[in-house]
Order: structure tokens, then C-alpha cells, then sequence
């Protein structure tokens, strides 16, 4: 099945009280899947009045791993692609593994930079600010987490 989305795509994610926030699919492997995102403020009050040209990779909100079934089955409408995509610009994450425990230190968590179902490199760190937690979320899962960011 060819997928209907490829890197550079920019899609829209419905927000729970209504609008949407905009998002872009940074990675993603050959069979589609996992998906590693952008994803953009402000909410946007209809899928008419969706602006392309303010996207850049160091105003995003949010960088996670995805579930792509809200890009296959159409809920999260494709609306364009970012010109010249160059995925240099817009890099892999590293994200962390925590001790719920908080007993063992937080494990630094690489994917490989070509498919974001491989892990490349795990290792120990003293510092986990700023990393995003390492777990992938389904697409409805998504749409929660940006409605809370967005209000």
C-alpha cells in the first residue's frame, strides 16, 4: 500500500474543543507505521486558514513518535508539504528512559535517523531536561496532548 504521506508532509491534528494544530512528519520508515513529527501553534480555527509559510522546525511545540492511522484513514487531513524539504533541518530527536523509581539514571534513547522503529544507541546520562519521554503515542493520544498545549 502506498502511503499518503512522506517526509515534508504537513498535516492538520483536530484539537478536542475544535480547531486544529498543524503538524509535520519529519521521519518515517519505509512501511510507514512510526512516525517522527513537528508539531505547530497556534490553534487554527478551521482547516480553511491553514498558513504554510510560518513553518519552521525551531517554533515547534511538540516532537514526538507517532502512530500514522489518523494520516491513513484521513482524520488528520494532509494540507501540503514543506518546499524543498531538506531533512537535515529538521533532526531526530534523542529522547530519554526513565526509572519510575527514580532510582537508576535516565537512559539517553537515539533512534536511527533513517527508520524511527530502530534504536541506534541507548546509553546512561546525568541530565534529562529537555528530552521528550521515549514512547510512541497512537494518534489519539496525540490529539489529547496538543489540545492540552494549545488550550
Amino acid at each position: 500500500m502506498k502511503l499518503p504521506y512522506a517526509e515534508g508532509t504537513i498535516f492538520l491534528v483536530p484539537l478536542e474543543k475544535g480547531g486544529y494544530a498543524r503538524g509535520v512528519v519529519a521521519r518515517t520508515g519505509d512501511q510507514g507505521k512510526a512516525v517522527f513529527g513537528y508539531f505547530f501553534a497556534p490553534c487554527l480555527p478551521s482547516k480553511d486558514e491553514v498558513r504554510l509559510e510560518d513553518i519552521n522546525p525551531a517554533n515547534a511545540i511538540k516532537k514526538i513518535m507517532f502512530g500514522d492511522l489518523g494520516l491513513i484513514n484521513g482524520e488528520w487531513p494532509i494540507v501540503g508539504a514543506i518546499p524543498n524539504w531538506n531533512r537535515s533541518e529538521w533532526p531526530m530527536q534523542d529522547f530519554v528512559r526513565r526509572d519510575p523509581l527514580g532510582k537508576l539514571k535516565p537512559i539517553l534513547v537515539r533512534y536511527c535517523d533513517t527508520d524511527p522503529m530502530r534504536i541506534e544507541a541507548e546509553f546512561p546520562i546525568d541530565d534529562d531536561s529537555g528530552l521528550e519521554t521515549d514512547s510512541a503515542s497512537g494518534y489519539g493520544a496525540v490529539e489529547i496532548k496538543l489540545s492540552r498545549l494549545l488550550g
